[in-house]
């Protein structure tokens, strides 16, 4: 069986006090920071807490939240595929650093997202 999202590539954490969650993920957690950015009044900063997907962390997201991200190959035939099995997103598609991406919620409420990787790594 194919997976619908091919790759988790970030887990998107809200912050409620930034410095202090920057400080805890960099100096109690050891994480590696990859970047730290701020900018269109937001600031996110990325960490490497292991293989896998990279933790942003982000003062714009409610704390606590967790969103996935996903990198698919075209999020909008994506999004055409999983419109006609009923998905609705947040709205119209967005530019991040990557490329486009979607938002949704799924019916319990929590928020995910799907993107198009065109950019991979676009700070690193």
């Amino acid at each position: 069986m194919v997976a619908p999202f091919p790759s988790l590539e970030y887990l998107y954490l809200g912050s409620a006090a930034f410095e202090r969650d920057l400080a805890y993920s960099r100096d109690v957690l050891g994480a590696p920071l990859l970047w730290n950015l701020e900018g269109f009044g937001a600031h996110v900063a990325a960490f490497r807490l292991g293989d896998g997907a990279l933790l942003l962390l982000a003062d714009h997201r409610p704390a606590p939240s967790c969103m996935p991200l996903y990198s698919v190959p075209d999020v909008k035939e994506t999004a055409k595929g999983l419109r006609k099995r009923g998905w609705t997103s947040d709205g119209r598609p967005f530019e991040i650093p990557n490329g486009l991406c979607y938002v949704f919620d799924d019916p319990s409420g929590n928020r995910l997202g799907v993107f198009q990787n065109d950019r991979p790594r676009p700070f690193e």
